[in-house]
């Protein structure tokens, strides 16, 4: 089993991240652009949901699944290719789910009924879940620990953010101007333009051979079909709430091979996840507050969305301002991260960041049925800067301190708290805003429960990040 070093927590009164070098720049240009472009995935078909529904054929029950054939693989799979690419390459594992990625997003740009558009989707899906957790790891690897690795983590935290902002604003533009089709097709030119230069910027990474365990594959079918499982559950509970039959077996599904997996790994000899891993407080107080700070700030995003358009009547395009000013604010937002990390240390950081998404989340009790944009615009806008730092620390305070061999596994983790996070907020407080009648005060009930969550973590993870004597 390898052994672990000890985390590292960035001493405060740090200088400033030293200079990168130009090709260093050019390798973290190509990481961050499919990180972005993944992100991008995440967001830009949400607009174009109806009109794409109306041309494939697919109906209002089954037009859900233009959003979670994708949400499955791309969650399911991360923590086995996180695991996949320390065993047997992450530069090979990144460049096959980019190619995948590629042709996957030019199948559903060219979908001929709705059964090829889904299966452009899941391959979308599966190339996502080969290129975030190898992507990560390839950055954590190629920047040492330090300065240069929380700038470089500060960068790709922004552009995952402004990805998703991006996404809301470009999809609804592009299906007005050039139809749904042009949304896919975007991505499959993403593709096509990082494809050609990774190979040539990228340098293989991989476990050391004599470290190069078998892979785990009792665990690694417990985990990937407990998170199928559950993702499927969470994304459709989303849609249809959790009464369903479907939702409920596939609920208890993803909860029993999830234990079974926990099983699985105390008695593996060489475990998927490594369990003194995850029983390291860095590992899981960190992954706590990324857990939270994704999952409470979609909630958020999806509360905002109905209050705007909903309550006060403001168009889609006045809508996609105001986050386009939160993602301009996220930008800002990213190039401080990693000084507040250098000065302050990355556990205070993320303490500090959910503290503040959680405080200017309250600031939103303050709209009105009737006026209240501005306020929902600066406070959301500033909640996204605070959560802009949670994410870059949460990044730097798990990965800090593991080994190269291991930072697939620490990345996949990472990565698939971020999906979970990203699937699970909705589902368990975004639909109050809309079952109780009253869209205003459902707003507000998510408000007040998002804030409570996530100055609830800011709490936990400072008291479980503090430094032992």
């Amino acid at each position: 089993m390898t052994t672990l070093t000890p985390a590292r927590d960035t001493a405060p009164g740090r200088t400033a991240p030293p200079a990168l070098t130009g090709r260093a720049r050019l390798v973290l240009l190509v990481l961050c652009a499919a990180q972005f472009m993944v992100s991008l995935d995440f967001s830009v078909l949400n607009v174009a949901l109806p009109a794409l529904g109306t041309d494939l054929g697919l109906g209002p029950s089954a037009l859900p699944w233009a959003v979670t054939a994708f949400a499955l693989p791309s969650g399911g799979f991360l923590l086995l290719f996180g695991r996949v690419g320390d065993l047997h390459g992450r530069k090979r594992l990144f460049l096959a789910g980019l190619a995948v990625f590629g042709a996957a997003s030019l199948l559903a740009a060219l979908a001929w009924n709705p059964a090829s558009f889904l299966a452009g989707r899941a391959l979308q899906g599966l190339g996502a879940a080969a290129i975030v957790p190898t992507g990560m790891s390839l950055l954590t690897t190629t920047f040492p620990e330090g300065p240069q690795r929380d700038r470089a983590l500060g960068i790709s935290g922004t552009l995952l953010s402004l990805g998703f902002t991006v996404g809301m604003v470009l999809g609804g533009v592009m299906t007005d101007t050039l139809g749904w089709r042009s949304t896919m097709g975007l991505l499959a030119l993403f593709a096509a333009l990082v494809l050609p230069f990774a190979p040539r910027l990228l340098t293989e990474s991989r476990s050391p051979a004599p470290e190069r365990p078998r892979l785990d594959v009792p665990g690694a079918v417990t985990v990937t079909g407990g998170l199928l499982a559950l993702i499927y559950a969470l994304s459709t509970a989303a849609e249809r709430g959790f009464a369903g039959t479907d939702v409920r077996a596939a609920l208890t599904a993803g909860i029993v091979l999830l234990a079974a997996f926990a099983v699985v790994e105390s008695r593996s000899a060489a475990p998927l996840v490594s369990l003194p891993m995850l029983r390291r407080r860095t590992v899981a107080f960190g992954n706590l507050g990324g857990l939270v700070t994704f999952s409470m700030m979609s909630t958020l995003v999806f509360a905002l969305t109905l209050y705007l358009q909903e309550t006060l009547g403001l168009s889609g395009f006045a809508t996609g301002l105001v986050f386009g000013v939160q993602g301009l604010l996220s930008v800002l937002a990213g190039t401080l991260a990693p000084r507040l990390i250098g000065r302050f240390g990355a556990r205070r950081a993320l303490a500090a960041g959910l503290a503040g998404q959680g405080l200017c989340g309250t600031a939103l009790l303050g709209v009105g049925p009737s006026s209240g944009a501005l306020l929902a615009t600066v406070a959301v806008s500033i909640a996204s800067m605070f959560h802009l730092v949670a994410i870059v620390s949460y990044g730097v305070t798990v990965t800090s301190g593991v080994p190269d061999a291991d930072q697939g596994l620490a990345t996949g983790l990472v990565t698939t708290t971020q999906q979970v996070g990203l699937t699970v907020g909705i589902p368990l407080l975004g639909t109050l805003a809309t079952t109780g009648g009253d869209l205003y005060e459902g707003v507000r009930t998510v408000v007040v429960l998002d804030a409570a969550i996530v100055l609830g973590a800011a709490v936990l993870v400072a008291l479980g990040l503090r430094k032992r004597t």
